[in-house]
């Protein structure tokens, strides 16, 4: 028989019907930050592209690493505000899974800009092409988008280009799905869920179609997050000198730069355990501040925990190490 012409796998009857390849363009990382541009692959349940849209926007503001994006003031000066074209990206994210490489920052961005439009992007679950990559055991460099589409041939024209961007990734996505499905891999969907603290409950919702371009205000508390329980055994303290290690319980403490959110979620994406206090089982505490006298900063000089600041957590989180196979 003809290689072409053997049986395929059947595809999985749980994986989702439809995708939104999403990529935005921002003028930096912190929570207060705008998005400057915004793309969208649609693809269907097998990752064929079906369209794609891509908008400027006006950020109202500075718009940040221009040598980055590529975006000046002048540029974006007649561009849409966001909740000009929030109905239309939501009409074309609506009823997908949103993908996205590094996918917390991108929903986290999309969130907060609909929050502003007083309105809610209408996103279910999420999916990173970094942490489905790790699950495929691609050998890669790095975690890179470039990285990734060299090992599939796929060339960047236009790098930080949300359009480009987005193209890239819907055809790094196929065969990634393609390859997910032929091994009956569980894809690694995660949930979205809004960006509670931007919410204005005082507010009604307003129409996106009519612009509103008020300011927001955000909520003075924060509401308990249940995360899922992580799947992997403690592996113990963080070494100095060492890597990340999945299972590892990870505590926050202080203001970040970063949106705490962001971060606990880029941990619990990474395979990693956030802990809501400082006990003899917490493997780090992530703090901007380590001489302060917080509780959990006074409880980890204590114990002895290992203390890291938020920059270097950042870059463990780039290469986490596996758990050990608790079975081998």
């Amino acid at each position: 028989m003809h290689v072409s012409q053997l049986p395929q796998p059947p595809w999985p009857e749980a994986y989702p019907d439809g995708y939104a390849v999403v990529d935005v363009e921002t003028t930096g990382l912190g929570r207060d930050d705008r998005i400057v541009s915004a793309a969208v692959y649609r693809l269907d349940a097998r990752g064929e592209v079906q369209d794609h849209w891509y908008s400027p926007v006006n950020p109202q503001r500075d718009p940040g690493p221009v040598w980055i994006h590529g975006l000046t003031s002048d540029m974006l000066a007649d561009a849409p505000l966001f909740g000009e074209i929030a109905e239309e990206l939501a009409a074309r994210l609506a009823g997908r899974v949103l993908v996205a490489h590094n996918a917390v920052f991108d929903w986290s961005m999309l969130s907060r800009e609909f929050a502003r439009a007083r309105t809610v992007a209408p996103v279910e679950h999420r999916l990173c092409t970094i942490v489905l990559s790790k699950e495929l055991g691609l050998p890669l460099p790095n975690h890179k988008l470039g990285s990734l589409a060299a090992h599939y041939g796929v060339v960047q024209q236009r790098a930080h280009h949300a359009l480009d961007d987005a193209r890239v990734l819907a055809e790094v996505f196929r065969p990634s799905l393609h390859q997910a499905a032929a091994g009956g891999l569980r894809l690694p969907l995660h949930a979205c869920r809004p960006l509670t603290e931007w919410i204005d409950t005082a507010t009604e919702p307003r129409s996106v179609a009519a612009g509103y371009r008020s300011t927001y205000r955000p909520m003075s508390w924060r509401p308990n997050r249940k995360r899922p329980a992580c799947p992997y055994p403690n592996p113990g303290r963080l070494e100095p000198g060492g890597p990340l290690v999945q299972g590892m319980r990870v505590a926050f403490s202080g203001d970040t730069n970063v949106d705490r959110e962001l971060l606990e979620d880029r941990a619990t994406e990474a395979g990693l355990h956030v802990a809501s206090g400082v006990s003899r089982l917490t493997s780090l505490l992530v703090t901007n501040d380590p001489g302060s006298l917080t509780g959990k900063t006074v409880r980890a000089r204590q114990l002895g925990t290992p203390v890291i600041d938020e920059r270097r957590f950042a870059e463990l989180l780039k290469d986490v190490a596996p758990a050990p196979d608790v079975h081998g």
